[in-house]
């Protein structure tokens, strides 16, 4: 049973309480209305003050769980938003490949962390339920100082803070051995390139290579390593990415997805007219108004703006959601 469903599920009974509870509050409003002893019109009183408490309880859950289905079907219709072409050239690699290490790219504020949500959901998403290692580069590296990144990667992966990148690397192997891999590696763009480049060549080409050559070929599980650039210039480095995939291509070169872009204003109609089951009628009534609302609210189209303000005119908050639809 999805998500949804069971909320649905849980919507229906507790609205079959609250409809008994709102008939049980009638009749004793009328009883009490015809009551004339005085002790039976005290218990009734009472009797109706705790039946009020259950009935506005009651309401207020009805209000959070159909807010909570709301909000679902919002998440639903976003995720078919923009993203194509990376989308299209990660799904082409993973459904042959066990392997593969991607950039993500683009300015700031162009969603480089929801389109990764995003693939991986849409994609893959039992690899959640493997190994995960996220490493937050704008905390720890300085440009100068490759040193910092082998430390967190070597602590991250259960190892002493000394330890060398064939070891990390191995340990990384060991654990694909029997399980999905992810690895992240957030803010690409506060290394240097030179760091980035020894990212590439020291740790994951071993890696990839070895995996490459293992005789598990028969296995299912995923090694993947996502590269997020926020400030999109990491794409213009002199650094082995593969932008085309082709008969030549092997895992150890990490694919440069399409450049992320601004949403236009054709895209947004064409997502409203196809999302418009999942979305308030209100903004399918006005679809141009709606259209014109959303690219003058994201400086013409800016994703995450954009994502942000079809949230608010869906009546939901895009920094409250992105909390729960944001995993990675």
């Amino acid at each position: 049973m999805s998500s949804e469903q069971h909320l649905q599920h849980k919507s229906h009974a507790l609205q079959e309480h609250y409809d008994l509870v709102a008939q049980k509050l009638k009749r004793l409003r009328h009883d009490y209305a015809i009551a004339t002893d005085t002790l039976i019109h005290f218990q009734l009183e009472k009797q109706i003050e705790q039946t009020e408490a259950e009935f506005n309880e009651l309401a207020q859950q009805l209000d959070e769980l159909e807010r909570a289905l709301s909000s679902g079907r919002v998440y639903r219709a976003l995720l078919k938003l923009g993203y194509r072409e990376q989308a299209r050239a990660f799904r082409r690699l993973i459904e042959t490949h066990s392997i593969g290490a991607f950039l993500i790219h683009g300015s700031l504020y162009y969603g480089q962390r929801w389109l990764l949500n995003r693939l991986v959901v849409q994609h893959l998403p039992h690899i959640m339920t493997g190994k995960i290692i996220r490493i937050e580069l704008s905390r720890i590296a300085r440009r100068s100082d490759s040193a910092a990144l082998w430390r967190e990667l070597g602590g991250r992966v259960g190892l002493g803070r000394q330890s060398s990148i064939p070891e990390i690397a191995e340990r990384v192997y060991q654990w694909w051995r029997t399980q999905n891999v992810l690895l992240i590696f957030y803010d690409v763009d506060c290394l240097s390139q030179t760091f980035l480049h020894e990212l590439i060549q020291e740790f994951w080409l071993p890696l990839a290579t070895k995996v490459q050559e293992a005789t598990l070929s028969a296995s299912q599980f995923k090694l993947l390593m996502f590269l997020i650039d926020y400030e999109g210039c990491v794409g213009n480095w002199s650094l082995p990415f593969v932008e085309r995939l082709d008969s030549t291509w092997k895992p150890d070169n990490p694919v440069k997805l399409p450049e992320i872009t601004e949403f236009s204003e054709d895209e947004l109609t064409n997502w409203l007219e196809y999302a418009a089951d999942e979305l308030p009628t209100k903004l399918i009534d006005q679809l141009d108004e709606t259209v014109q609302t959303i690219l003058k609210n994201s400086d013409n189209g800016i994703p995450e703006p954009a994502l942000g303000e079809i949230c608010h005119l869906s009546g939901c908050n895009w920094y409250e959601e992105e909390e729960k639809w944001l995993r990675l």
